[in-house]
């Protein structure tokens, strides 16, 4: 394997202030890529920078806001050159019970059309074919199986799925292949914060969850970090409208 093997190309990370986002970000800029790291958080984006190796940029963006992502786009091209390949992983998680907490509009905006934004701000600055582009979406187990009072965030990443299968047939003439990522449980501050907010001790509700998951671990965010730069790799051809589910046997299709 080439171990520069994204040396020259543009890649945007959304979300990469934290977790799988900063994994991502990690392994990429590793392999040689030049990095464009949006998030609403500047702080956050600054620090996952300094551990990066090469040419990187962070610029802050809501992405529920379209005029804000459509900018930050068209900066991004600008700085560092036409887009190679886009990671759209920012997100929000948690519950939404019904009533005066339910948090579904918010879920909604924020994954499935914050995230569809980017897409199409992301399109408008591709870098040229015929070599391949590629889009990247980071979805979630939760868009495979059924979990009370998640229905925000649930049916957010299940839209997501649909969102890559259309868009992979609309911009296959294009040789863009686009494709999502399944995790389950990964070691993130996102996964501490769900896991808290369940009964009992933080040990204790882990335990319980990991009794539905077959191989009873949770995920590394950088394992799901190697399978977003294999999908950018040439070893993945012809991979597109796909969701690759990582989540240590927790859904099986």
């Amino acid at each position: 394997m080439n171990p520069l093997r994204f040396t020259d190309r543009h890649i945007v990370v959304t979300g990469a202030g934290t977790g799988i986002g900063r994994a991502i970000a990690q392994r990429l800029s590793s392999e040689g890529a030049a990095l464009t790291l949006l998030a609403r958080d500047r702080g956050r984006l600054e620090e996952t920078a300094k551990t990066l190796a090469g040419p990187v940029q962070c610029l802050s963006c809501d992405i529920r806001d379209r005029n804000a992502v459509d900018d930050a786009f068209a900066q991004a091209a600008a700085r560092l050159g036409a887009i190679h390949a886009l990671i759209a992983n920012a997100g929000i998680g948690g519950p939404n019970p019904p009533g005066p907490e339910d948090r579904f509009d918010d879920l909604v905006a924020t994954n499935l059309v914050g995230t569809y934004s980017c897409i199409r701000a992301a399109q408008r600055h591709l870098a040229p074919g015929p070599a391949t582009r590629h889009i990247v979406v980071t979805a979630s187990v939760l868009a495979r199986i059924a979990v009370p009072v998640y229905t925000g965030y649930s049916a957010s990443k299940a839209g997501l799925l649909g969102l890559v299968r259309s868009l992979a047939a609309e911009l296959a003439a294009q040789n863009v292949q686009v494709n999502a990522v399944c995790p389950g449980w990964v070691k993130t501050e996102m996964t501490w914060e769900g896991l808290d907010a369940m009964p009992g001790t933080r040990e204790e509700a882990h335990e319980r969850a990991m009794r539905e998951v077959p191989l009873r671990r949770m995920s590394e965010p950088e394992e799901i970090a190697g399978t977003v730069a294999w999908l950018l790799s040439d070893d993945a051809r012809g991979v597109t409208g796909q969701a690759i589910d990582q989540n240590n046997g927790a859904y099986m299709g």
